[in-house]
């Protein structure tokens, strides 16, 4: 660095290395130093000064220039200068005319490097924060693999690689306990810039993170002959996934229990023991339904298109389980369908069939007394 004091190949070759391991345009680095520069000068030689600093990788120079406005009489040498003076560097300047000089001092070198090194600490920072950031946006619903670094206030701080992701309390599952150093799979949710850097949050709640897993076990999902049409989850429970085929050949349900049940039997590791149902998906509503209630057998579905509300009869050794555990598994199937479901037993709909024949009777019987 010219009249610096610094080392131009060595610092020249800091960038380059800089440059490289970052991931970061050299141009950018080249535009912090500038500034560090100019801000170097500034706090030591005159804070009003109109300076710019150039960078010249080729001949390995930093220079500071001055830039002065031709006057007949100075009134602040930091910003002007004399028409003789100028006329001494160039004999064609006018009054009115801006004049660059070279200012950098000869002790300016120690200053410059030391608060160049400062600003352009705090550029790659923010040059990083960037990278990552377009690194991680693009990986917005998708899963990746976490590890966990730490639980405050129960919230889990996960290691995701070049960043930490955040998983929120409400993103966890009610029945998974996290411990230090746990590997996971997690769906990434949102990822927004902070002053920190890039804040991601991510899910083992989202029925999101049920697709990716399928995906990533079934190369039929990968392909497209395999759809996944719907997911209803209750995390840490229960989920219930409907699938279609676009080959009448392949079984889109099988397709996704796998060989011996290897394929959903991963996914359900990575859930720690969740229960999921696979059920294949219908274009007609009363097909779905009764589909959607697995694994209780439906005897029928009475559907009220305008009302989008299905009836549904099971046997009733069956209506408990249609029914589920605290109604969960008639939940599931609503919220997976979009359909208002009610179900009722075969001797409850016998029963109400019998007091609906009845009640004409009864009013008759009521009219002769």
């Amino acid at each position: 660095m010219a009249n610096g004091g610094i080392d131009s190949n060595e610092f020249f070759s800091a960038l380059d290395a800089l440059s490289k391991e970052r991931r970061i345009d050299k141009q950018r680095l080249f535009d912090a130093i500038e500034q560090a520069l100019i801000s170097a000068y500034k706090k030591n030689f005159g804070k009003n000064a109109n300076v710019r600093a150039t960078i010249d990788p080729q001949k390995g120079l930093v220079e500071v220039l001055s830039r002065k406005t031709v006057v007949e009489t100075v009134e602040d040498a930091q910003t002007e200068m004399s028409l003789e003076e100028a006329r001494a560097i160039q004999p064609r300047y006018e009054v009115g005319d801006l004049v660059e000089v070279q200012v950098t001092p000869k002790d300016f070198g120690r200053i410059a490097a030391q608060t160049a090194k400062q600003v352009v600490v705090q550029h790659l920072r923010e040059a990083e924060r960037g990278v990552i950031y377009e690194e991680y946006s693009q990986k917005e619903n998708e899963i990746l693999t976490a590890i966990v670094q730490r639980i405050e206030n129960k919230t889990a701080y996960v290691e995701l690689g070049r960043t930490e992701g955040l998983l929120e309390p409400g993103q966890q599952m009610p029945t998974e306990e996290l411990n230090i150093n746990d590997r996971i799979k997690v769906y990434v949710l949102e990822v927004s810039r902070m002053g920190r850097g890039p804040q991601v949050i991510v899910s083992r709640t989202h029925p999101g993170l049920v697709k990716r897993l399928f995906e990533l076990e079934v190369p039929e999902i990968v392909s497209g002959v395999v759809q996944i049409k719907s997911i209803a989850r209750e995390a840490g429970f229960r989920t219930k996934m409907a699938v279609m085929s676009t080959d009448p050949l392949i079984d889109a349900v099988g397709s996704c229990v796998g060989p011996r049940g290897m394929r959903v039997e991963n996914v359900v590791n990575e859930l720690k023991t969740e229960k999921i149902d696979i059920v294949k998906w219908s274009a007609d509503p009363a097909e779905y339904i009764a589909n959607a209630l697995n694994p209780a057998r439906v005897l029928s579905v009475f559907v009220a298109e305008n009302e989008k509300s299905a009836a549904v009869v099971v046997p009733d050794n069956q209506l408990s389980l249609a029914i589920g555990k605290e109604g969960q598994n008639a939940r599931l199937a609503a919220k997976l369908t979009g359909w208002k479901i009610d179900i009722k037993s075969q001797s409850q709909v016998e029963a109400d069939m019998e007091q609906a024949a009845a009640a004409p009777d009864q009013a008759v019987e009521s009219e002769e007394i």
